[in-house]
């Protein structure tokens, strides 16, 4: 049995509302961008990494665990770190000096574990200029997977294809730096990485629909076909490839989600986000994309037909 063999859904024709949809959506992100600057200075909930603060590096002499210590500190962002039972804790400084802040996680820690049951191996300032980096060396990251998302689409496929991914793949980080700002989701590292990951995801897939539509244009008969036609044909016959990816994976981040913990929960949360917004946009934005560049551009067969014309007409 094949999920959703001779599938014949109406994608194309839905392509308007798709459109009003995601146009809603990514105007909710936007608007949670300006208040979130002028109710938290920043359009994004920056963390530690990118805002500076202090790292603490504690060195347990028993086993335990982040979560125990997610309960005696709360706030703090707590990670695993080098030997056994070794963390970090890193904390904004706000108006606190680093020295300030270690006292104060010292007196907690032996109020939970005892004074004994554990060595803080350093203490040190990160500076918000790195951080400043950090977020300028992902968005050259998102930027440059663009440029050569456009020369790889247009050298495989033609150009009109690259711009279609490009569009579809922008969609898909604005809708999650959407969501980032509406929750207020911490920004790390890790959730840096998810959004790069999006990228690469979003793109897959995109792909898989564009090889169909290549090969059904390529097919007898397939330029004088309705482009519309053909487009929706194409994403009917590659749905059950989408459909079992995206299951599969979605499949494994819920259980990462479920029994993974709070290091990885923001981290899972946004990959869980920007598979389902990539399959929905493959579907419902890159397709009708290149749809709407063909209208506006055309296909290049015009180009095509006069490049044959002068090669023929050289020959005689």
């Amino acid at each position: 049995m094949r999920l959703f063999d001779q599938a014949k859904y109406a994608f194309i024709a839905k392509r308007r509302r798709a459109y009003v949809l995601s146009a809603t959506v990514i105007l909710v992100g936007v608007v949670a961008m300006i208040v979130n600057v002028f109710s938290i200075g920043s359009w994004q909930d920056y963390g530690v990494d990118f805002t500076g603060g202090s790292l603490i590096q504690v060195q347990f002499h028993e086993p335990a665990t982040a979560a125990q210590l997610r309960e005696a500190l709360g706030g703090p962002q707590i990670t695993r770190f080098g030997e056994e039972n070794e963390f970090t804790i890193r904390t904004p400084l706000g108006d606190e000096s680093v020295e300030t802040i270690r006292v104060a996680i010292q007196a907690q820690l032996e109020t939970e574990f005892g004074s004994d049951a554990f060595t803080i191996l350093r203490t040190e300032t990160v500076g918000p200029k790195i951080g400043a980096e950090l977020e300028r060396n992902a968005l050259l990251a998102i930027l440059y997977s663009f440029a050569l998302t456009l020369i790889y689409v247009a050298f495989r496929f033609e150009l009109r294809f690259g711009l279609a991914a490009v569009i579809a793949t922008a969609h898909d980080i604005l809708i999650t730096l959407g969501f980032l700002a509406v929750f207020r989701v911490e920004i790390a590292l890790p959730t840096v990485a998810a959004i790069l990951t999006i990228v690469g995801y979003s793109l897959n897939d995109t792909i898989v629909v564009f090889d169909r539509i290549r090969e059904n244009l390529n097919a007898k008969g397939g330029r004088r076909e309705d482009p519309r036609v053909l487009v929706n044909r194409s994403i009917n016959e590659t749905l059950p490839r989408t459909v079992l990816t995206s299951g599969t994976t979605l499949a494994v981040l819920l259980a990462l989600l479920a029994i993974g913990g709070a290091v990885v929960r923001d981290f899972t949360v946004v990959l869980i986000l920007g598979v389902t917004v990539g399959t929905y946009s493959s579907i419902f934005v890159a397709a009708p994309a290149l749809l709407e560049i063909q209208k506006r551009f055309g296909d290049g067969t015009a180009g095509r037909e006069r490049r044959k014309g002068r090669g023929a007409h050289a020959a005689t």
